[in-house]
């Protein structure tokens, strides 16, 4: 399924120029809500909406509109879902089903929802099924249901609705929420430090102007923006535990035995705050990603993704989304916190790996 996942990324999205331009036209909806909203509003919703709409047109081949209340329920359940899982009852499901499986509590409300979930991309893939042209892929929904067909001698190979409705809950779900988080974490950051922000809108003012949209192109030449980018997928730490693995045979790691079939959790965070590796792990400074001659430099340490084989498939996509986001944002807007208020840099714990 990752294969296969990967493989139409390719195919749709990682650098093609229609992807591109997608974005660009996603960031114009994005700009038309805010400029919507009257005084202080929070930007969740609708930036949830606007990220969702690019896996959307990856997955069903249309985007939603924003005031599409039934798509809006879709999103809502899901983000019900990802921050019930953070809970403690949740968790605690996760350790002992047989023994929660018919009480109340947030473990009922997430399968509840999940229903809901799955019964609108079954819905979704019927309607791609009465029009499905094998000879003309549309969208993923198309492929995949191409794939069942080549595969329909082998169900070993795993190809089959119950596949294809829970692979789209994974890319809406991944592709989704953690760059919606990384965009709310970047706005919190520029009410935070404002002379960050005006840094960035004077780059933005330098390379871009007002009289264009941005594009990929322009990262080269902006080495600042880059690094304050870098720098909230770093200090946000959106994703702090990578999703557990299992070793497919004993190993020995740093000095420790790893038999087969234990399960294996990456700390991204203890990479992203090692004072080994960060002058100032514990502050926000987009100096982090600056040499000395003022140009971006990479970090061996900056791993958000994850890394290895198993990284997140759709880096190159989040890292396309959130460039152009993030930068239309701050070439249309200035982003201001609330008279006499004082935003907090805390977080919240959502969504949970089960062990």
């Amino acid at each position: 399924m990752r294969k296969f996942a990967v493989s139409h990324l390719r195919t749709f999205g990682d650098g093609k120029k229609s992807l591109e331009l997608r974005i660009q036209q996603e960031c114009v909806h994005l700009c038309n809500a805010f400029r919507a909203e009257k005084g202080p509003f929070n930007p969740m919703v609708t930036l949830n909406s606007a990220v969702s709409n690019i896996i959307s047109c990856l997955i069903f081949g249309q985007r939603f509109d924003y005031r599409d209340e039934y798509y809006q329920r879709i999103l809502r359940l899901d983000t019900e879902c990802i921050q019930l899982m953070g809970s403690p009852r949740a968790q605690l499901y996760n350790v002992c089903p047989w023994l929660l499986e018919y009480l109340p509590g947030p473990h009922q409300t997430i399968f509840s929802n999940y229903k809901q979930i799955t019964d609108f991309l079954r819905g979704e893939i019927i309607k791609h099924k009465e029009n499905w042209d094998p000879s003309n892929p549309r969208d993923f929904i198309d492929n995949y249901l191409t794939e069942m067909e080549k595969k329909n001698s082998d169900p070993e190979a795993g190809f089959n609705i119950e596949g294809l409705v829970v692979t789209c809950l994974d890319l809406i779900e991944a592709g989704t929420e953690t760059a919606t988080t990384t965009l709310r974490w970047g706005l919190l950051f520029m009410m935070k430090f404002p002379e960050i922000q005006e840094k960035v809108q004077a780059e933005i003012d330098r390379v871009i102007r007002q009289s264009r949209q941005p594009c990929l192109a322009d990262r080269v030449d902006m080495p600042y923006t880059e690094a304050v980018i870098h720098e909230m997928q770093r200090f946000g730490d959106v994703v702090p535990l990578g999703f557990p693995k299992k070793a497919v045979k004993d190993t020995k790691l740093g000095g420790f035995f790893i038999p087969k079939g234990t399960s294996i959790t990456v700390n991204l965070s203890s990479v992203l705050h090692d004072p080994n590796e960060w002058e100032t792990p514990n502050t926000f400074d987009p100096g982090h990603f600056m040499n000395e001659n003022g140009q971006f430099r990479k970090r061996d340490a900056f791993l958000p993704f994850s890394a290895g084989k198993r990284a997140c498939l759709g880096e190159q996509l989040a890292r396309q989304v959130i460039f152009l986001f993030f930068t239309t944002l701050l070439q249309q807007f200035t982003v201001t916190k609330c008279p006499g208020e004082e935003p907090s840099l805390e977080g919240e714990i959502w969504f949970c790996s089960p062990p």
